[in-house]
């Protein structure tokens, strides 16, 4: 059974850092894309980061050069590093990660981990 486990998130001021974790129960690269994923109260949930298999990136306008989606292959984890948080990155957030299943795409999903960003 796939788990995703997140941990790293909490209440950090405008400015400061945090480190998110999502620790795969296996290879992370039994998927094709992993990413992270936000979702604020009464807002829809949105993507963040993603990366492939082969490295590539992608990252929404809002958080271009603010976060870096990254990976150790070793841990089977996958870490999404905020810098310059603003209030408006609070938000619960969760690792997603997709992996092919001809003719369908599986998803899974990590129970999510709080952010809180005061001003």
């Amino acid at each position: 059974q796939v788990q995703l486990v997140e941990s790293g998130g909490g209440l950090v001021q405008a400015g400061g850092s945090l480190r998110l974790s999502c620790a795969a129960s296996g290879s992370i690269f039994s998927f094709s894309t992993m990413g992270w994923y936000r979702q604020a109260p009464g807002k829809e949930r949105e993507l963040v980061a993603s990366i492939t298999n082969s490295g590539t990136t992608n990252y929404a306008d809002s958080v271009k050069d603010r976060f870096t989606i990254s990976r150790d292959s070793a841990k089977n984890t996958v870490y999404l590093q905020m810098n310059s948080l603003k209030p408006e990155d609070t938000a619960v957030y969760y690792c997603k990660g997709t992996r092919p299943s001809p003719p369908h795409t599986l998803a899974y999903w990590g129970q999510g981990t709080q952010v809180t960003v005061s001003s």
